[in-house]
């Protein structure tokens, strides 16, 4: 049940969609519009709304990371265990939080908490191809897109807020001009189409630095 004070607003549901072009029409390979992420910050002199920290997993399994996005509360744990028959090295030396977990083997787990606000590129130090993000927030307001790029933000609170959007293989200059101010309402619950250009993935370095190796073996 929910209890509102006298004269308090009910909270709504807030919608939103993604499209999607590229760059470079003949070079596009995103299928569907999954996994841009928005979030609304409250503009407000009462103190913000928090999510609760909770305790997550990051399988490593078949030279992949699963899932490959994790948007968790701020201040949560995320477990990284090895399931594969050899050993990996993760790591993050980015925007977001950093860390190196140093090599360990089949079976093993290591645990990371998110303690630093934002977005952190997750990477092996032996295996170029993995790579997965996590998104670490203080604000509950938050929504992912499904395969058609809807958005469903649940039970948001009529106020004001910042809006900030996040998506893999879109340049920051682009994700940096879609945060705006948002006034959400009985009859302002739709953010509306938001309009995004693909330019790809970059390749990353290693912990290093360096390009990878060269994986010549077929065993780890």
């Amino acid at each position: 049940m929910l209890i509102c004070r006298p004269g308090s607003a009910l909270p709504v549901d807030v919608v939103a969609q993604v499209q999607f072009t590229h760059v470079d029409q003949q070079k596009a390979t995103r299928v569907q519009s999954s996994g841009v992420v928005i979030w609304l910050n409250p503009i407000s002199d009462d103190p913000p709304a928090s999510a609760k920290p909770g305790h997550f997993r990051l399988v490593q399994k078949d030279k992949s990371f699963h899932p490959h996005l994790l948007v968790i509360p701020l201040g949560s744990s995320v477990d990284f265990p090895n399931m594969d028959p050899f050993f990996h090295n993760v790591f993050s030396q980015f925007n977001g939080k950093r860390f190196d977990l140093g090599l360990y083997e089949e079976g093993s787990n290591k645990t990371v908490r998110f303690d630093h606000e934002g977005v952190s590129y997750i990477f092996c130090n032996i295996h170029p191809e993995m790579s997965a993000v996590v998104i670490s927030l203080a604000t509950p307001y938050v929504g992912v897109s499904s395969q058609q790029g809807g958005f469903e933000l649940h039970d948001v609170p009529q106020g004001t807020y910042e809006m900030h959007v996040w998506a893999e293989g879109v340049d920051s200059k682009q994700l940096n001009g879609l945060t705006r101010t948002v006034r959400i309402g009985p009859t302002q619950t739709d953010l509306g189409v938001l309009q995004l250009v693909e330019s790809g993935v970059p390749a990353h370095k290693n912990k290093y630095g360096q390009d990878y190796f060269p994986d010549k073996s077929t065993t780890y």
